[in-house]
């Protein structure tokens, strides 16, 4: 693979910002961020393609950990064609990298969905597949939000290690319920694995929370959403997300799952670098009905899809994109919205040596946003995925 340079840009690296520079790509990598006077001094040879992005901002692809399927696709289809068809679509919205999500459903479509997505790794022409995130079946009946409650389970070990088999070891995140009997077990078990196990569905009090913590839990679900609320005598799961710094939370940034002034509070109340937006964005995203969770939604004009038989709402239509440009139209600063749809749940996840930083070993995952934080390109891995740039053709 050629050298590729995008210069004249405004560069954030997921650690600093940086003006008027150039991001050098070879090889799917990262190799150099360097001003425009270092770029003018080098010797390039002429296998080097070099676009002048006339002053576009330059960030890091952004990671979506949490997300049910987009464009018509889904992981409950249980395809691999549905799954790489969520990769082609979702890189017109900046995304390079997502896990699949799945929620509690019947025993063999649960593992259907398990195995589509592990036929699909490898074979992406878009955003690259993690791997996967469970949302459950360890979860809470009491707070199962439109999840279905009969196909929620105790916890039950054997079964986790069936997962693992059938997933061949790709379940990156699972979201369970820490009040649940057996937990600590799980949440060992999880941890020998490499799974991040996060806080969500749950009805579990403060002191649950700080139980499971303690056992490996470091991360929480859709904060707000089907979680035990806060209150003064029991501060719930809510609470102990705002009161311990360590433990990290996705947002749903659409304005409805969230008010913006909760989102802006927990700016205040935690570091930034432990909040991580997504999507949770059901199949038909980006259509106005479609089919999810085996029922038929429309796109309200809150922006969110709701069951076509009763109007209660039924999930996200977020895409990572109109998540940052929302959360900086909250008064949330650029480079923290930025790193929450990036560098945040790259490093949670534990993948920050490789994704969500352009710096020197990182892979060439970008996206070109203009003025308006509309996306203009997407890199996944130094290949072009998605352009509206002229010169920068998709490959």
């Amino acid at each position: 693979m050629s050298q590729l340079i995008l210069s004249n840009a405004r560069v954030f690296t997921g650690v600093t910002e940086l003006e008027e520079s150039a991001v050098v790509v070879e090889e799917g990598k990262i190799t150099e961020v360097c001003s425009r006077r270092r770029l003018e001094q080098k010797e390039l040879s002429r296998e080097t393609r070099c676009i002048d992005l006339e002053g576009a901002l330059v960030a890091p692809g952004f990671v979506d950990t949490h997300i049910h399927g987009f464009g018509g696709f889904g992981v409950e289809d249980c395809d691999p064609q549905a799954i790489l068809g969520m990769s082609r679509a979702l890189v017109r919205t900046g995304v390079t990298s997502f896990c699949p999500t799945l929620y509690p459903q019947e025993e063999s479509r649960f593992f259907g969905g398990i195995h589509a997505v592990v036929d699909a790794l490898g074979k992406e022409e878009g955003a690259e597949i993690l791997g996967l995130h469970l949302e459950g079946p360890f979860i809470s009946p009491e707070k199962a939000g439109v999840q279905r409650p009969e196909y929620m389970r105790a916890v039950d070990i054997p079964l986790m290690e069936r997962f693992i088999e059938a997933a061949r070891g790709h379940i990156v995140n699972m979201t369970v319920a820490p009040e649940l009997k057996n937990m600590r077990n799980l949440a060992l078990f999880c941890a020998r694995q490499g799974i991040v196990l996060q806080a969500g569905h749950s009805n579990a009090t403060y002191d649950n929370m700080v139980e499971g913590m303690e056992s490996g839990i470091i991360h929480a679900t859709h904060f707000f959403n089907a979680m035990r609320p806060l209150h003064h005598r029991d501060p719930g799961v809510v609470g102990a997300i705002l009161i311990h710094p360590d433990i990290s939370c996705e947002i749903i940034a659409d304005g409805y799952h969230l008010h913006p002034a909760i989102i802006k509070l927990l700016v205040q109340e935690k570091p930034s670098s432990r909040i991580v937006l997504v999507t949770d964005a059901l199949t038909p995203t980006g259509q106005t009905r479609g089919i999810a969770n085996g029922e038929e939604v429309e796109l309200s004009p809150e922006g969110v899809f709701k069951r076509s038989s009763d109007g209660v709402i039924a999930g996200s239509a977020l895409t990572m994109d109109q998540g940052v440009r929302n959360l900086v139209s909250y008064g949330i600063p650029l480079a923290e919205a930025l790193h929450m749809a990036s560098t945040n749940p790259a490093e949670i996840m534990g993948l920050g040596k490789r994704k969500g930083t352009l710096l020197p070993g990182s892979d060439a995952d970008l996206v070109v946003l203009d003025a308006d934080l509309s996306v203009k390109a997407t890199l996944v891995k130094g290949r072009c995925r998605y352009s509206r740039i002229p010169l920068l053709e998709v490959s």
